[in-house]
């Protein structure tokens, strides 16, 4: 773990970058990250988890916005599951941490013009509960 001996500045502003980037469709490990860092910054706990949160849910609110502006096609009318998150809405948007399909629902969501903000809030809390038990098992 010596190459994460950064300064703990430093190491939030990475943790911001790696955060916003594996949200995206970038392949990325911000949970390792996030781990490592908090057992080299113990005290950097609350700071680190409300960055990590923040620049997730910012890299899926890219892929939002990037769903809302992609063009109505006929052919993706017919996308499966498309009917489910139709009925369920921006709370699927709790699964939006989760891996293969998060990227996915983020993008669907834009495309399907679910309102901006209840998809934001909870994708928020979804990714924030992943990264609370990330920071949880760093701190044992």
């Amino acid at each position: 773990m010596e190459w994460l001996n950064v300064t703990a500045e430093n190491g939030l502003w990475g943790l911001l970058a790696a955060s916003f980037l594996s949200a995206t469709v970038l392949p990325g490990g911000s949970e390792a990250l996030l781990w490592g860092f908090l057992k080299l910054h113990p005290g950097q706990y609350g700071v680190a988890l409300l960055l990590v949160t923040v620049g997730n849910t910012a890299g899926g609110m890219t892929s939002w916005w990037c769903g809302r502006y992609l063009p109505r096609w006929q052919r993706l009318e017919r996308l499966p599951h498309k009917e489910k998150l139709e009925r369920w809405g921006s709370p699927a948007l709790l699964l939006a941490w989760a891996p293969l399909i998060g990227d996915a629902l983020c993008l669907a969501a834009g495309w399907l013009r679910l309102h901006w903000l209840p998809c934001c809030l909870f994708m928020a809390i979804g990714k924030f509960a992943r990264y609370w038990l990330v920071a949880q098992s760093a701190m044992n």
